[in-house]
């Protein structure tokens, strides 16, 4: 199948890690010539030296050259291009491998002793054309894998803006026509935070928010609730600053779990309770803690819903596509209260 210009196929090598893959491949090769227990030949330094140049070389001259026409062979069919991409290496090793078998010939260099022209200049390109197989079908799968995750990632928050739910649309629709002729101010701002709430929640799966955005759509969800719990539900939050406030963040990170606090935890309980938000920087580290009280989940009944279950997997599978491995979500009931802390690094 064809590859769209938009999106090429063809691995990007213009990176500079690939290219020092590249070049770490081109120097393996010379090292396993050498340590070759074949006992045809006994490696000097210089002859070491010459040939890791010689690689080196040809290496980046390969890695440039699909670098430069990474679009070009995109167009092609895939295999027609990988054929081409590799038919490429080879032709270039061919005149890079002539060129130093004619010049280490002018000037006596020890290093292609013995070796015919045409030995040489087809052993580098058949070994350069194998090389350069292996690496591009190892970046294409990587590529492959990298975009699935992706996909994968923004499938996750399309799924999570769902989950805004109708009943709390409606809720607050009935909520805000009631206060349109008893507090109209009241009533303007919870439409402006209902409006900022969707309007996050539709961009949930486009580009980053950050720490200060997550906080404030997270104000506004508890401002519309708390219109409509009134004193049963309480807020405490907690800011040890200095904080990241600019650091980027997948979008809908604290909002679901504030929801998830006020759901499963404070409108399940007759007489509510305190929601208490904690953000701090430990080391290296962002920690945002939520803490609620909920009921007993080993009461049939009142386990925690799955939607929850969801929404926290949701976080933490996007958390780990956005920050690596160093990202941490901890989620547990103890002591009549549920608490949920998110750990990222500080980039």
């Amino acid at each position: 199948m064809a590859a769209s210009a938009a999106t090429p196929w063809m691995p990007e090598l213009c990176r500079l890690p690939r290219l020092a893959a590249m070049l770490g491949l081109a120097e393996l090769v010379v090292v396993v010539l050498a340590l070759a227990p074949d006992g045809s030949r006994h490696w000097t330094v210089g002859e070491l030296a010459s040939a890791s140049g010689f690689a080196l070389w040809l290496a980046l001259a390969v890695t440039a050259s699909l670098c430069l026409l990474r679009q070009a062979l995109s167009k092609l069919p895939e295999l027609l291009g990988a054929v081409a991409a590799v038919g490429l290496a080879a032709l270039i090793a061919i005149l890079c491998a002539g060129i130093i078998h004619a010049l280490y010939g002018v000037l006596g260099d020890n290093f292609a002793r013995g070796i015919g022209f045409w030995r040489f200049t087809l052993g580098s390109a058949a070994t350069t054309a194998l090389i350069t197989a292996l690496a591009l079908r190892y970046f294409y799968v990587s590529d492959r894998w990298a975009a699935q995750v992706q996909a994968n990632a923004r499938a996750q928050a399309d799924a999570l803006q769902a989950r805004i739910r109708p009943h709390f649309l409606f809720n607050s629709m009935n909520l805000i026509a009631s206060l349109l002729h008893r507090d109209p101010a009241v009533a303007e701002r919870a439409v402006l935070d209902l409006s900022d709430l969707f309007r996050a929640a539709l961009g949930a799966g486009e580009g980053d928010s950050t720490l200060r955005d997550e906080c404030e759509l997270a104000e506004r969800y508890l401002s519309i609730e708390s219109l409509r719990l009134g004193d049963r539900l309480r807020v405490h939050w907690q800011r040890d600053e200095p904080l990241p406030w600019d650091l980027p963040m997948p979008r809908l990170v604290l909002q679901p779990l504030v929801e998830n606090a006020v759901l499963h935890g404070i409108s399940r309980l007759p007489e509510g309770g305190t929601i208490e938000l904690h953000l701090a920087c430990v080391g290296s580290e962002l920690q945002i803690r939520v803490r609620n009280p909920a009921p007993d989940p080993q009461v049939p009944g009142l386990a925690l819903a799955q939607g929850a279950g969801h929404a926290q997997h949701s976080i933490g599978h996007r958390l780990t596509w956005r920050f690596g491995r160093a990202a941490r979500m901890t989620a547990g009931w103890s002591e009549g209260y549920y608490a949920c802390q998110v750990t990222v690094p500080i980039q």
